[in-house]
């Protein structure tokens, strides 16, 4: 057994490797030092709250105490088309949201009450966008992502700005900086609103496609006034740059993939940007890119302001189960052995939560390289070992499935149907490898934690992650089109194309194959790690009907945000709730029944003293219309508040000149 140091990017014997390169010194420190800082948690002006990512507010005018008394505030609807999972933003006096997958409106944050609203070309990013202001306040601007196209709107009136880009409202495409001929490539776009950083807007590219040949998914920075391309940073290292022998050398152009395609987190204090990647293409089958594949399912700490790597961790070596990282890292400071440490928390789709210095990326707690199944198709070389961290504890179940974890609401024949394949396919616990024969893959590529599902609480020192269980099932197919065998990259010999229809495990009532619960949160004290609470996450309306209560929500989407008035709070999609817990205890204190789904991150702000939060509701939520529930409501955002005046106003739970240690002894 062999302790992983750092993700350096080794292959197989990347312990000795790794333990050489730090003491040779190859990775580079914090441009500056990461000093204890009270980051803006009043304020939510991006997505996730703000470019740190916390999903937390320090305002604290509902508390424990009164949240009992919250009631609908206002609405807003958004017309018919998709759902909304946007995140509202709330800055310059106004709230910003979407609507239709084409048009930004903004909104009296107080009212609800309609200012403007603007039409864009393609279709919108559908997760968030930026706010950035000039120095003087006087230069107020809307930044996002359209139809494969960075755009800049005037905040004040709507107005698109002029000068980004070639012309008015046309933008720049964000295929600009990538090698070869760019117009053979079709618009890349991303709900990913990307990050601000002063001056720059700093985007992650998307895979150019799913299969096999795909453009790599680099980072670009660009000049938020001029448009320029100030910087990229290959995600796939180029000839001449680390990690370059972690992908094979032949047919390396058409290699791609690897693209941070959910959240990334700015530390504007130290100048440093936080992004989580994903998976190598093809992304079930490797045969073709043997290695670890850097920087593939790794956290990448860059310098914001020059691009230059500073370190890297890879969680996956080599991925073959679509295990890529979807949630933005954490940034708080734990106090260990009477030490205040900076770290940077992840959790992950395989439901690890992976614990970093954040100047150096060097675990908190030991990470194990353990051994791992093997793969049996052939030309595959999979990894013979993957990191585990040693402690916090998972927070979702992992491994073998038994008969005893078969979902007992699902009729009797689908029971017998996964019964026979239990004896069949390749169980054998986590990082089993995909096979033709079919592999269980628990909790699955679509389980475990996704975006927007995890917050903190600086003063406090906790951690909050929320998780969904859904095993796939992972079968190669041979694809044996000539088309198919042209297009892969480095293929030959017994390295032939496969492709993994996705298997969800769907029962013909809807649930999953798993038995309940299908969604808990699990909240940790990061001073020790040690869990602190964990509680389902909601319930299934048509099993809460019949007095079937805790068995989590199914595959639901809704995202938790964590304020200073000590609650948790988080929306349901199977059963339609909006919900307050107690924080420290995970004590359900209030919820609200909501006319569809809630699928987003709700925002928290003030205005005038009074203290507000906004849900995006619509739709019937993930793979939901399988349930029998009731016809969903309109598309709209709601908001929560206290009765006016019924409350004082808030008062900042973190001060600035405190430092992390003493937030947290105070906030006790």
């Amino acid at each position: 057994m062999r302790m992983h140091l750092q993700g350096r990017g080794a292959r197989h014997g990347r312990a000795v490797r790794l333990a050489v390169a730090l003491m040779a010194g190859c990775c580079a420190t914090l441009p500056s030092t990461v000093a204890a800082k009270s980051f803006d948690y009043a304020t939510w002006d991006s997505y996730l709250g703000g470019a740190e990512s916390a999903q937390y507010s320090s305002l604290n005018q509902i508390t424990t105490a009164n949240v009992k008394d919250l009631k609908v505030a206002w609405t807003f609807e958004t017309g018919p088309g998709s759902a909304p999972a946007f995140g509202p933003l709330v800055a310059n006096g106004t709230m910003y949201v979407t609507a239709r997958d084409s048009f930004v409106i903004a909104l009296d944050p107080a009212t609800g009450k309609e200012k403007w609203r603007t039409e864009v070309k393609g279709r919108l990013g559908s997760r968030g966008m930026n706010y950035w202001q000039s120095k003087d306040g006087k230069d107020k601007r809307l930044i996002f992502l359209s139809g494969g196209f960075l755009r800049q709107m005037n905040a004040d009136t709507g107005e698109f700005i002029k000068g980004f880009g070639m012309a008015a409202g046309e933008g720049i495409d964000i295929r600009t900086g990538l090698s070869g001929d760019i117009s053979k490539m079709r618009p890349l776009q991303t709900n990913n609103p990307g990050r601000l950083y002063g001056d720059l807007i700093i985007m992650s590219l998307p895979a150019g496609a799913y299969d096999y040949a795909s453009s790599p998914a680099d980072i670009h920075a660009y000049n938020i006034l001029t448009g320029k391309l100030a910087w990229v940073f290959h995600v796939k290292p180029e000839k001449g740059e680390a990690n370059y022998d972690s992908w094979p050398g032949k047919d390396r152009d058409r290699m791609g993939g690897v693209h941070n395609w959910s959240e990334s987190t700015v530390d504007d204090q130290a100048g440093v940007i936080y992004i989580p990647t994903g998976t190598a293409r093809y992304d079930f089958y490797g045969g073709n890119r043997p290695g670890d594949n850097l920087y593939a399912n790794s956290i990448l700490a860059l310098d914001a302001k020059t691009g230059k790597r500073l370190w890297h961790f890879q969680t996956v070596h080599h991925d073959l189960w679509d295990f890529d990282i979807p949630l933005a890292p954490k940034l708080m400071t734990i106090t260990k052995d009477g030490k205040d440490i900076p770290v940077v928390v992840q959790a992950t789709k395989q439901g690890f939560v992976f614990v970093l210095d954040r100047k150096t990326g060097v675990p908190i707690w030991p990470v194990e390289e353990r051994p791992v199944p093997k793969s049996d198709v052939p030309g595959e070389k999979a990894s013979p070992t993957q990191p585990f961290p040693t402690w916090p504890e998972p927070f979702t179940r992992q491994g073998k499935i038994t008969e005893a974890d078969i979902n007992p609401f699902i009729p009797e024949a689908d029971k017998a149907k996964i019964r026979a394949l239990l004896k069949t396919a390749r169980n054998e616990g986590l990082f089993t490898p995909p096979s033709l024969q079919g592999t269980f893959s628990l909790p699955g590529h679509n389980g475990g934690a996704n975006w927007g599902m995890s917050a903190i609480d600086p003063v406090n020192h906790r951690f909050y992650v929320v998780d969904r269980v859904l095993p796939t099932l992972d079968t190669l197919v041979p694809d044996k089109r000539p088309e198919a065998i042209a297009n892969m990259p480095n293929g030959g010999g017994d390295v032939t194309p496969y492709q993994s229809p996705v298997n969800f495990n769907l029962q013909s009532n809807g649930f999953g194959l798993m038995g309940p619960p299908w969604s808990s949160i699990t909240a940790y004290d990061m001073d020790t790690g040690k869990k602190l609470w964990n509680v389902p996450n909601g319930e299934v309306k048509p099993l809460a009907d019949l007095g079937i209560k805790d068995t989590g929500s199914h595959i639901g989407r809704g995202n938790p945000v964590v304020t200073a008035g000590g609650l948790f709070f988080n929306a349901t999609s199977s059963d339609r709730k909006f919900r307050a817990r107690d924080s420290a205890t995970g004590k359900t204190l209030w919820e609200a029944d909501l006319p569809a789904a809630s699928e987003g991150i709700p925002a928290v702000y003030e205005v005038n003293g009074r203290q507000f939060i906004v849900i995006p509701v619509g739709g019937d939520g993930l793979w939901a219309p399988r349930l029998p529930l009731p016809k969903a409501g309109a598309n709209q955002y709601i908001a929560f508040a206290l009765p006016e005046g019924s409350a004082p106003p808030s008062t900042p739970a973190l001060a600035p000149e405190l430092s992390p240690a003493k937030a947290k002894a105070k906030g006790k």
